[in-house]
């Protein structure tokens, strides 16, 4: 079983190639405002590294959000041609489940992403299950539902703008991302969305004019 993981839905690259449960090869780059120019060439020495051909993967884990939109729209883009041209299964998991995937921990584990203005995406598991749904959450209102769980928490992140005691810097565990999500059902390529959680501002502005009429 061969399997391509992507993630792009910040301004890291995050991408890795598992053959038979061993991961080849890996990047893991922040590339800022750039990521879109680099996708593409990353991806291509990642598979000539990894000695593999597109052909012989079998299936595609990408992460579809939330996060940044034009970095989502990137990773999106590419794995629904990619499975698409070649015929292959593709799997979609969220930004979250994979931050949280890739801490070992008997704690509660609070994968967050800063989303502006007070509000942040999260998520809360313990145990790998979801006891909290993936959200857009304000944050006094997630920091709320901790307290009143009366448990141990660890916030999971690569933003800078939390500064919390209890906080894991993110840095995934693709290999152990794949192994607990290659099982998980393959959608059709063509049905694949990005999970924004939320509008983007252009969309809120257009709704916020149909209100206002």
């Amino acid at each position: 079983m061969n399997c391509f993981y992507i993630d792009t839905s910040s301004s890291y690259l995050y991408s890795g190639i598992l053959r038979n449960n061993k991961l080849l090869f890996e990047i893991k780059k922040n590339f800022g405002k750039d990521l879109s120019r680099y996708t593409v060439s990353e991806i291509d020495k990642l598979f000539k590294k990894s000695d593999i051909n597109p052909s012989d993967i079998n299936k595609i884990i990408i992460v579809s959000g939330p996060g940044s939109f034009t970095g989502i729209r990137i990773g999106m883009t590419f794995a629904k041609i990619f499975a698409w041209s070649l015929k292959k299964e593709i799997i979609t998991i969220s930004s979250l489940e994979a931050m949280q995937a890739s801490v070992n921990s008997k704690k509660v584990l609070v994968p967050i992403i800063d989303a502006r203005r007070g509000y942040v995406y999260a998520g809360v598991y313990e145990n790998g299950n979801n006891i909290l749904q993936d959200q857009y959450i304000k944050l006094d209102k997630l920091i709320e539902f901790l307290n009143k769980m009366n448990k141990s928490y660890l916030y999971i992140t690569n933003d800078n703008s939390f500064n919390y005691s209890n906080i894991v810097k993110y840095n995934p565990n693709i290999l152990r991302i794949i192994s607990i999500y290659k099982d998980r059902k393959s959608v059709n390529p063509h049905l694949v969305m990005p999970e924004y959680l939320k509008l983007t501002e252009a969309e809120e502005r257009m709704g916020n004019l149909k209100n206002d009429n």
